[in-house]
């Protein structure tokens, strides 16, 4: 991928132009940029990552947002609509993970720039309420399929992150080892709802009976599943129960940029009390500015994100949300029985919306080869190698579900026929052998790296 990736077309920016380009002009190229890349995915053929895929509800969403772009929320004084949007996307959050079922404690929220700052946060507030405790030395215990955001929270707070291994055929987490990892510092345990990997949810039930046994916090990852797994329930799939309801579950997350439907940046962390969220809140009482307080890692925020989300969610109210997830859950289902009516290919565990397969019989990764090149754009993992269609709502559009069962009944002869050979998408995903684990670090540090210093005009790494 090129640093400079429009520098035939367009000029490339290495200082900050003398003088001010016309305002039209500007404007044509950003939509010349937008409209372009907007196609490589409103066919419906690319993996998550557009959620929503509607452009009149993000025309809505950036009328929402351009009324309060340029209020900072950190003032709550000058915009205290800021509050009014923030305390609503909360409640209705909430409400939605059936917080009323709470007794023990006073249920609250943050609304965060994303999953991993949700998460980020989460993770902050146990190492804080470990610290009250004496544990000096905080651990969580997670399975190897949550997400990395757990790792790199881990690494910014300094606690040591366990991963315990998912049963194989389940892909969920293995509950006896998730016990035998927990100490007296063991501050939280974390499940999934569902993983991204996978798609599947970790046994919360029987997390949420563990976290109360032993006394640890127990964080639910929803921030893929969150905003539309419970309206699944509500549909009549036999999705586990994973929220509030259950006692052990102290903490969330969700994306409300995702099946929220939001625009990108916006997610909200739930606590079962107001207790634990304390731990988040940062105030400097002597310093010659003023008394500077934040109830969260940002400072300054935009307001147009918290009017855009809060707009989101009361314009599609639950009967909206619950639409639109009949229509990709039955979408989803279509392309998981095209999946299974093949013997070649395996569905990886008990799949929702999102849905991973695999095959024994060849590398998988030449069905990616041959759907690449029908413009299907899939997410991939490794050990086992498999590929993952998380279905969002581009997919459910008329005929894309009866193009991806066409196609991949046509992958499927290309696989089998080019079994011998080596697939051209098995580089990075599951290709690099065993026991090289530091090369493979070092060599994903290059590349970040060279991305960044190409940008700025500095020369490669050698």
């Amino acid at each position: 991928m090129s640093a400079y990736p429009y520098a035939d077309r367009f000029p490339v920016n290495r200082t900050l132009p003398k003088e001010g380009r016309d305002p039209g002009e500007i404007i044509d190229e950003l939509r010349t940029l937008a409209t372009e890349e907007d196609t490589s995915w409103e066919d419906g053929k690319v993996s998550g990552t557009m959620y929503c895929g509607d452009h009149d509800h993000y025309e809505f969403l950036n009328e929402a947002f351009a009324l309060f772009a340029h209020v900072n929320a950190l003032q709550r004084d000058i915009c205290p609509s800021a509050t009014r949007f923030e305390g609503e996307i909360i409640a209705m959050t909430l409400d939605l993970f059936h917080a009323d079922a709470v007794t023990d404690g006073t249920p609250v929220g943050i609304v965060t720039s994303g999953g991993t700052a949700s998460i980020a946060h989460a993770i902050l507030a146990y190492r804080e309420a470990g610290r009250a405790r004496g544990i000096t030395n905080p651990n969580i215990v997670k399975a190897e399929t949550a997400h990395p955001a757990f790792g790199k929270a881990a690494h910014l707070f300094g606690l040591e992150q366990r991963n315990v291994a998912i049963d194989p055929v389940s892909t969920k987490a293995d509950m006896a080892a998730v016990r035998a990892q927990i100490d007296e510092n063991t501050v939280a345990i974390i499940g999934s709802a569902c993983n991204y990997g996978y798609g599947t949810i970790d046994p919360i039930g029987e997390m949420s009976e563990l976290a109360v046994e032993r006394g640890v916090g127990l964080h639910v990852d929803g921030c893929l599943g969150g905003f539309i797994l419970p309206f699944g329930q509500e549909l009549g799939y036999p999705f586990e129960v994973f929220d509030y309801r259950l006692p052990g579950v102290t903490s969330m997350s969700s994306d409300t940029h995702k099946y929220g439907y939001g625009l990108k940046g916006s997610s909200v962390v739930t606590f079962r009390d107001t207790a634990l969220r304390r731990g988040q809140y940062f105030y400097e009482t002597e310093w010659t500015g003023g008394k500077y307080c934040s109830p969260s890692m940002d400072g300054s925020r935009s307001g147009g994100l918290l009017a855009a989300t809060w707009a989101s969610m009361v314009k599609l109210g639950r009967d909206g949300y619950l639409k639109y997830a009949k229509e990709i859950f039955e979408t989803a289902d279509k392309m998981i029985a095209a999946v299974r009516s093949h013997p070649e290919l395996r569905i990886m565990g008990d799949p929702t919306f999102l849905f991973s397969f695999t095959s024994d019989e060849f590398d998988i990764y030449h069905v990616n080869d041959f759907m690449k090149l029908r413009g299907w754009r899939f997410n991939g993992q490794q050990y086992p190698n498999a590929i993952h269609m998380a279905v969002t709502r581009p997919q459910t559009q008329e005929g894309v579900a009866e193009a991806f069962e066409k196609d991949l009944a046509e992958a499927v002869v290309y696989a089998t026929e080019n079994s011998d050979g080596t697939p051209d998408s098995a580089a990075i995903y599951g290709g690099i052998p065993g026991g090289m684990t530091s090369d493979v670090d070092e060599f994903i540090r290059d590349i970040m790296a060279n991305m960044m210093d190409e940008q700025q005009g500095v020369p490669p790494a050698s």
